[in-house]
């Protein structure tokens, strides 16, 4: 169980959509530093918010930003993109670009950060999932985040020893720019990001951040051929 208040956190992808809600949320909720990062130079003129430029594709960057923020005490690992064309007939350099940011970039601020964490007692790790783990029909995009899922699980085991609380998030679609045009129900980001603050202060290993969540877990001993993109939304 890790409280924000008085803690120095990061967040990838702070810069906008759910990112920018979770420094928002940790901000109220005591946060005394929140290191923000975007793929670009951005600005924040809040004292407490640091923004950053990061490529979580890149391990120098990514060892860069570690040196920045080794007072870091909770990790958001946010970053993700969305590239949505099917696996069969896709740009292969997109496919690799979705791997990348969305599981090897975590991973990479997951191995850079692991033993500031460990250095400053602990602390959390909290890996962005989605609903779309569990269900067909997202090309890309749900198979990397099958494989976050995935990784996540196994950090847990491995960050156990150094009392590292690793939750995993899992949620539907969001109101963002990412999935705008995409049909179907969504949830604003500021329920989310709450809902993911509550869970690490409650010393969850997994968050359901919706009801579309809990309804796609639920039913996960059924048949696989029942775990669509259609089911999710």
């Amino acid at each position: 169980m890790v409280e924000v208040a008085g803690k120095v956190v990061v967040v990838t992808g702070g810069r906008r959509g759910l990112g920018a809600a979770l420094v928002d949320e940790l901000l109220a909720r005591g946060a005394r530093k929140v290191y923000s990062t975007g793929r670009s130079s951005f600005t924040d003129d809040r004292a407490e918010v640091v923004p950053v430029e990061l490529e979580v594709r890149s391990e120098a960057s990514v060892s860069a930003f570690a040196e920045l923020a080794s007072d870091a005490e909770i990790i958001f690992n946010n970053a993700g993109i969305l590239l949505p064309a099917p696996l069969l007939t896709g740009s292969f350099d997109d496919i690799e670009a979705t791997f990348d940011i969305n599981v090897f970039g975590p991973l990479r601020v997951a191995r850079a950060f692991a033993p500031i964490l460990a250095s400053n007692g602990g602390g959390a790790l909290v890996n962005m999932h989605s609903v779309l783990s569990w269900v067909a029909g997202s090309a890309a995009y749900g198979a990397s985040k099958a494989a976050i899922w995935s990784v996540t699980n196994s950090l847990r085991g491995e960050l156990a020893a150094q009392g590292t609380q690793v939750v995993g998030v899992h949620a539907g679609l969001i109101e963002t720019d990412m999935v705008a045009d995409i049909p179907g129900p969504k949830t604003t980001a500021v329920d989310i990001a709450t809902r993911i603050v509550d869970g690490l202060e409650a010393g969850a290993v997994e968050v359901l951040a919706d009801e579309v969540s809990v309804g796609v877990k639920s039913a996960l001993s059924g048949p696989v051929e029942n775990l669509t993109f259609a089911m999710a939304v």
